[in-house]
């Protein structure tokens, strides 16, 4: 799916993906392997012919969950070249596939020794990641006459996989072997697959030798996906790259609830968080929305369906909370206390509402609404009765125990929350941006309301929000540096660091009108603005670091929701500032942004300096573009009002541009934005064109 990290490749398909080396081998004792369930199923892949380590040619990797490797054998004795090809096909999903091929380009028949060899240890796949990981106790190997199988059992869960060969294979333990005769001008090929099962439950592989990939679950719910996305045209060829670009990982990082499937949610990103997570999966669906409301929906369901219950300190969970994360491996099991989920994050809870609120404005069912408004109630009763921790009116967080997180927004590193001199806050902290959050879930929440004929529940929520917004800009703003607290600590000290999570507020509308216009004029000037992006924390700050996580770096979804609070208060200049020195980021990388990247400065270094574990694709750096041109487009549904404000305000390089197929409820939209003007096609039916500002 994309080089990484020591030049590797990812193939990814829902939770299962595989990362290799480049040639198509999965080293041993890397961060590499097949993963099936966050379980290292393959810790080692090796092919070899005739002894020898094929030499790559090229990776060709035309759809997410393929890849095809292309190599040669090295020139037989004697001769300058080599004559034979070779190409590994790899699909992933629930498993794994690989089509070996030998093509033979010389004139005489060739007789070759090919080999597989097998590794597994079951690892987690955080132990993976951090290399904590050493061999399993306990795997027990079993040979098959076509068959290699491996299993293992302990802390009360069992993994298998199996790996299944076609043709006329000699199998041993850890070798998969052929002697095979190649023709001249002729191949010769076969199929291994990897199956794979949990706790006793066979995962049906989704790709069987000998069957037609194309017509696999994977390949149509991306074709699907990529029929229904709008497309775009505009001179503007980096802009259209990335968009595409966005749009195609988009597709490719949405994963399925097994008990419903016509729930789609997109996982944070690959190839290490291929998972249901409630802060980013909300985030990413709502920056999303212009492509596929149907995702927002999907997220939306399936966090309610987790929701909080009980109170359980081991896993943090709560009645009403959002989950955090949720992982399916057996050390994460471990450290939730036997649990799948983890619930230690103090914005998800406010953000599940204010994204029903959203999906409310963009006009999907009533019925799917009112569905999903017991979760949104037992959300805001989460925000009453644990989220304010003192009473004082705003959602504070501390973990419960020594294995939770000691931060939890969404800079959630240990050291990712401090004061302009570098100290870290002393929990329980109360985030400015969680507090804008919530404002939004108020009123969110008494939209609905409104709409439903519930004039009670409107008024009381209204008022709440209006009395949180000016104790935020009571207790927040810092009138001699005219600029936010990133958060209060336990004694309501602000921390006083400059850093990017201002823009969030904006975003929300929390930030009373005669204090926007400092923080519009921080968010783009040099110790925050690093040329391609607001940075998180200012070059002026005591923490700052441009090649840490979160103490100077560039997030690609931070700068686009401070871009988009920029254009609601009315800063066109700045927030096209932001939104071009994103895409000029974005064409440097070949279209697509990454997680993250460093916060050095673009007048000393021309091009973005990678962050070296960055996620890519990373699914709210993916849908980052989305929310900027719909930013610069100034592009704002309100279906239960019956009207949509469309008031472009894009840079000449990008005019004109035309947007086709865009869903908004039952419709489909065109948007046309020329030289001059605009004009929009396909409006639902009683909605109406809110005149130009």
């Amino acid at each position: 799916m994309h080089g990484g990290p020591e030049g590797t490749t990812t193939v990814v398909e829902g939770s299962s993906f595989c990362v290799s080396s480049v040639s198509g081998d999965v080293l041993p004792d890397r961060a590499q392997g097949l993963f099936v369930a966050d379980t290292r199923l393959v810790s080692c892949w090796l092919l070899r012919v005739d002894g020898d380590v094929v030499e790559p040619l090229t990776t060709v990797e035309d759809e997410s969950y393929r890849a095809r490797f292309i190599a040669r054998t090295p020139p037989r004795r004697g001769l300058a070249d080599s004559t034979l090809l070779v190409q590994r096909t790899r699909y992933v999903g629930d498993g794994m596939r690989e089509d070996i091929l030998l093509r033979n380009v010389g004139a005489e028949a060739a007789g070759v020794m090919v080999t597989i060899a097998v590794d597994v240890d079951f690892a987690d796949l955080f132990e993976v990641k951090e290399g904590r990981a050493s061999g399993r106790p306990g795997v027990e190997a079993e040979v098959g006459a076509d068959t290699l199988t491996y299993r293992c059992a302990t802390h009360g869960s069992s993994r298998s996989m199996t790996v299944v060969a076609t043709g006329e294979p000699i199998v041993s333990p850890g070798l998969v072997t052929y002697r095979a005769v190649v023709p001249a001008r002729d191949e010769w090929s076969v199929c291994v697959s990897v199956q794979a099962a949990v706790d006793g439950r066979q995962l049906p592989p989704l790709y069987h030798c000998g069957k037609r990939v194309e017509e696999t679950v994977p390949a149509r719910r991306l074709r699907e996906w990529r029929l229904a996305s709008p497309s775009i045209s505009t001179p503007d060829t980096g802009l259209a790259t990335t968009l595409r670009t966005s749009s195609r990982d988009l597709g490719a990082l949405q994963i399925h609830d097994p008990d419903h499937p016509q729930r789609r949610v997109v996982a944070a990103g690959a190839p290490w968080f291929m998972a249901l997570f409630g802060r980013d999966s909300l985030l990413t669906s709502w920056m999303a929305l212009p492509l596929d409301q149907q995702l927002a929906l999907g997220t939306l369901q399936t966090l309610a369906r987790f929701q909080g219950e009980k109170e359980d300190p081991l896993t943090e969970e709560q009645p009403g909370k959002i989950l955090h994360e949720v992982r399916l491996g057996r050390e994460a099991a471990l450290a939730l206390g036997g649990g799948r989920a983890y619930y230690g994050s103090a914005d998800a809870t406010p953000l599940f509402v204010a994204l029903l609120g959203e999906l409310h404005r963009w006009g999907i069912p009533t019925a799917d609404v009112l569905a999903l408004l017991p979760a949104a109630d037992r959300a805001l009763a989460w925000v009453d009765e644990y989220g304010d921790l003192d009473g004082d009116g705003f959602v504070e967080y501390r973990r419960a125990t020594d294995h939770g997180l000691a931060n939890q927004g969404w800079k959630d590193s240990f050291d990712g929350i401090n004061d302009a001199a570098g100290r870290l806050g002393t929990p329980p902290i109360a985030l400015s941006e969680v507090q804008a959050y919530v404002y939004a879930a108020y009123r969110a929440r008494a939209a609905i309301a409104n709409a439903v004929d519930d004039a009670d529940t409107a008024a009381k929520l209204e008022d709440r929000a209006a009395t949180l917004k000016t104790a935020f800009n009571e207790s927040f703003w810092l009138p001699d540096r005219e600029w936010y607290a990133v958060a209060l600590d336990r004694d309501k000290r602000p921390l006083d660091a400059l850093t990017s999570n201002m823009g969030h507020c904006l975003w929300c509308g929390i930030v009373d009108d005669d204090k926007a216009p400092a923080v519009a004029a921080h968010l783009v000037d040099a110790p925050l603005w690093s040329g391609f992006g607001v940075r998180t924390l200012a070059t002026t700050m005591g923490a700052y670091n441009p090649i840490s996580y979160h103490n100077g770096s560039v997030w690609p979804h931070d700068s686009a929701i401070a871009a988009a609070g920029l254009m609601r208060y009315g800063f066109v200049a700045e927030a096209q500032q932001v939104a071009l020195g994103l895409f000029d980021a974005a064409t440097m990388l070949g279209g697509r942004l990454p997680e993250l990247f460093c916060g050095l400065d673009r007048t000393e270094f021309p091009a973005p300096v990678p962050y070296p574990t960055s996620c890519s694709p990373q699914a709210w750096a993916a849908a980052a573009p989305i929310l900027l041109v719909r930013s610069l487009l100034r592009f704002e549904p309100d279906l239960p009002a019956g009207r949509v404000g469309f008031d472009p305000a894009l840079p000449e390089r990008m005019r004109p541009l035309r947007v086709e197929h865009l869903p908004l409820a039952d419709a489909r939209l065109v948007l046309d934005v020329p030289p001059d003007g605009r004009r929009i096609e396909g409006l639902p039916p009683g909605v109406v064109l809110d005149p130009p500002a």
